[in-house]
């Protein structure tokens, strides 16, 4: 056994306590489908938001880490409930009168209110398909739509007509009263309208394979199970799914846990057996608000990637999968340093440690070398001094610092300084507010600035950092307060860097000329 995988069994980083549990259902034979089958669902109703690139994202890790600890081959299954019916307009989508009309359709039925697709349910696929890829994922593609209409799911079908009455049995007890009196496993597809329907069952034939029911109108009728004329509703579908693929694993939000017994009996009746399951905490907006498709609130991938990297994203839904997050623009910086953190801190661990860095789980092993010379949050204050709108300004300051560093040699510092400069101007920008400084500021920033001004050390940031805290030391009890009054009188922020590495980075002549500014009062009035 190679010293990796000894590790891998016994690493409590939470992808590799996962996959041990996946690989326990294996214990005694392997699978007879040659391989273990991860799955995820998405449903598309509106716009893929960041948890369900969560979701893949979390679930791809998993299976690397089961690639680790064993041989069996493993797949990834993303499956969209694409033949949903559509119950609301999403608030974030152009045409909403014209999609009002479409009410209850399949969502691979409502016209496209983008123009760009075949419909709206196509539309949304394509978008999550695109965010998948973009972070290289290796995933099957399955469409609801073509699953019942292929065939690939008769089979199940027709065996929920055979078992119609216990599993409705188990449904019923998860249902208030007025709900159990028009509830049926099956919702028909008008032939007709087009409409996913609700309405009870007046019959079900398990020997024919047919249902019988009255349309909304009264009208009698009789539809196969088979062929897309009938979707399951959404809690047996769960459970159907999984027999259907024999499904290993899948993880979903924690709004899906209370129904996770009524998931695994379904599977179970159905000649199935149930996967294992993880469920993870929500995503949250700035507000503490559920992020939604449909209302289009919280941070989206697209836009947190427009800020930073790719793997800052990953980093960030690594962390602590049980614990709700808040996704909004200001996590982003901690995110990509923190990142960066991690992947210097991976060059000197050992084998065991590197198990546990979440950078392992993000590059699936080949973890490759930091080239951010500068920190993230450092390229925020260099572009708020420098009023920087492009990232050639901050390369200026990076290249004076590490002279070596070039935007070819270092390309994702020069990504993140392009991310930095938009992202100053688009959030720390309009927020920024200087004040005057106090008399006792005032005096330690004159002796800051003179000290700088015969400054022979070179730009030795930590030797910087000894200078700027001897002076604040003389004059400030806590010391906290004379950082604070250096982010908020010259950064216009509450929050900064080390001040040291600041103006090694920016300039000492620089720094001089900023406290002068500073002083004369020219920042409160800019």
């Amino acid at each position: 056994m190679s010293e990796t995988r000894d590790a891998a069994l016994s690493s409590k980083a939470w992808p590799f306590e996962e996959a041990r549990r996946v690989l326990k259902r294996y214990a005694k034979k392997p699978p007879e489908k040659g391989f273990v089958l991860f799955e995820t669902g998405y449903g598309p109703s509106g716009l893929p938001h960041i948890g369900t690139f969560g979701e893949v994202l979390r679930t791809t890790m998993i299976k690397r880490a089961f690639e680790e600890i064993s041989d069996i081959p493993t797949k990834l299954v993303c499956f969209s409930d694409d033949l949903d019916g559509m119950r609301k307009v999403p608030g974030n989508v152009p045409q909403r009168e014209m999609l009002e009309e479409h009410m209850h359709k399949p969502l691979t039925s409502v016209p496209d209110p983008f123009g760009t697709h075949e419909s709206f349910g196509h539309h949304n696929n394509a978008m999550l398909r695109r965010f998948l890829d973009t972070f290289g994922f290796e995933y099957e593609f399955y469409s609801a739509r073509e699953f019942y209409r292929s065939g690939q799911f008769d089979e199940v079908l027709l065996r929920a007509c055979e078992k119609y009455d216990e599993i409705m049995a188990v449904m019923l007890k998860s249902l208030r009263e007025e709900r159990r009196q028009t509830y049926s496993i099956f919702l028909p597809i008008h032939p007709e309208t087009g409409r996913v329907m609700y309405v009870p069952m007046k019959e079900v034939n398990a020997k024919e394979g047919t249902i019988t029911f009255d349309d909304e109108d009264g009208n009698e009728m009789t539809l196969p199970v088979t062929g897309g004329n009938v979707k399951l509703q959404w809690k047996p579908d769960f459970g159907a799914r999984w027999a259907a693929l024999d499904v290993d694993f899948e993880m979903y939000g924690k709004e899906h846990a209370t129904n996770t017994a009524i998931y695994d009996r379904i599977c179970e009746i159905l000649g199935g057996k149930k996967p294992e399951h993880f469920s993870y905490e929500l995503f949250l907006d700035e507000n503490g608000q559920k992020i939604s498709k449909s209302s289009g609130n919280g941070i989206s991938i697209d836009q947190w990637l427009t800020y930073a990297s790719t793997e800052s994203l990953s980093y960030f839904m690594f962390q602590k999968p049980k614990t709700a997050k808040r996704m909004y623009f200001d996590v982003i910086p901690k995110a990509v340093d923190e990142y960066h953190q991690q992947l210097r801190a991976y060059e000197t661990q050992d084998v065991k440690a590197r198990l546990n860095n979440p950078v392992w789980h993000i590059h699936g092993g080949d973890v490759p070398k930091s080239d951010m010379v500068v920190p993230f949050s450092m390229l925020l204050n260099l572009a708020s001094v420098s009023s920087a709108e492009d990232k050639s300004q901050l390369w200026g300051f990076i290249q004076r610092y590490a002279p070596e560093a070039t935007p070819e040699t270092n390309p994702g510092m020069d990504a993140a300084a392009g991310h930095a400069v938009r992202y100053f101007n688009d959030f720390v920008k309009p927020t920024k507010v200087f004040r005057a400084p106090t008399d006792l500021e005032r005096e330690a920033l004159e002796d800051l600035r003179d000290r700088l001004k015969v400054w022979d050390g070179g730009l030795d940031a930590e030797a910087l950092q000894s200078m700027v805290f001897a002076v604040g030391k003389e004059r400030f009890d806590p010391l906290r307060d004379w950082f604070k009054a250096l982010y908020q009188v010259l950064l216009g922020a509450d929050q900064g860097p080390r001040f040291g590495g600041f103006i090694a980075l920016y300039g000492v002549e620089e720094t001089v000329a900023l406290i002068d500014d500073a002083l004369a009062g020219k920042l409160t009035t800019a």
